[in-house]
């Protein structure tokens, strides 16, 4: 069989030229340049000075507020995530079952996603004000003062407040992509199932969610990168307070490298937050690859 003559290489080369320059312009520079900045000394206006090797990694890991932000940006990430997947799932369902008013109920849920973060941020900063805020006046209807209503300020309460925030903003996503893999489903085997007495959380726990695993780990994954990403929130609700409270990764690369001017010290957090962050997400992304493939 005589093989089709193959289109000529400068052909090849120039449709796959520009997938290759932005991977090198997106990718590949910016992961040189903060590998360099993190064994050099490095300022924001002078950058490579003076070649320091793992000096810069050593003070960073003796830092008692970088390490503590690295094991608070975690348990933050996760919890939201974890919330977020939970309650998505649950809107997911209950948008399923009122298909009626479907598609009013789905472009409610978009707002908290088209809303700019930095708005987001400001909306729940009024919401936790204690002199008129939204919080504030509801608990004042059951005899709370309100001076005793101020999340924002308290080291206890201020991430879990910021959180709230976080969830309200992105479990919207996580609800549209379950409620499609829902939608994707066969009728006939949902049919089978409920004629063979299967109704509820019977059916939701051995025929829906094995065939929606693999997007609801997949939503996972995503929401987890959201979190870890997260700044425009605590810049604005908190300011990384009170103290350290709130200050999580994202956050003390922005002050390392825009307040006091420390490149270096920004770029080698930037690549412990990398790690950090790929240890815990390569795991989550074998196992929705995996669902996927069993499904499938």
């Amino acid at each position: 069989m005589r093989r089709a003559p193959r289109g000529p290489a400068w052909a090849h080369r120039l449709f796959v030229g520009p997938s290759v320059l932005t991977l090198l312009v997106l990718g590949v520079y910016p992961l040189v340049f903060i590998l360099f900045a993190a064994f050099t000394e490095s300022s924001l206006g002078k950058p490579f000075q003076e070649w320091v090797g793992t000096e810069t990694f050593q003070k960073v890991l003796a830092d008692a507020d970088a390490v503590s932000s690295l094991g608070r940006t975690l348990v933050y990430s996760l919890g939201v995530s974890v919330a977020s997947l939970a309650l998505g799932v649950v809107a997911a369902l209950a948008l399923h079952g009122a298909v009626r008013s479907g598609s009013l109920v789905r472009t409610l849920l978009l707002l908290p996603l088209i809303t700019p973060p930095v708005i987001v941020g400001t909306l729940w900063k009024l919401i936790y004000n204690p002199g008129g805020g939204l919080l504030a006046t509801v608990l004042g209807f059951f005899g709370v003062p309100a001076q005793t209503i101020a999340p924002l300020s308290s080291t206890t309460w201020a991430l879990p407040a910021v959180a709230v925030a976080d969830v309200w903003e992105w479990t919207p996503l996580i609800a549209l992509l379950v409620f499609t893999a829902i939608l994707s489903q066969d009728p006939q085997t949902l049919e089978a199932a409920r004629l063979d007495g299967a109704h509820g959380w019977r059916l939701f726990r051995h025929i829906t969610l094995p065939a929606i695993a693999g997007v609801v780990a997949a939503a996972f994954f995503i929401r987890l990168v959201l979190a870890f990403k997260v700044f425009d929130l605590i810049f604005m609700m908190t300011s990384g307070g009170p103290g350290q409270s709130t200050t999580t990764t994202s956050y003390l690369i922005y002050q390392a490298a825009l307040r006091e001017f420390d490149l270096g010290k920004a770029a080698v957090i930037t690549l412990l937050l990398a790690v950090l962050v790929t240890l815990v997400t390569i795991p989550i992304a074998l196992i929705a690859r995996r669902l996927q493939a069993n499904h499938e």
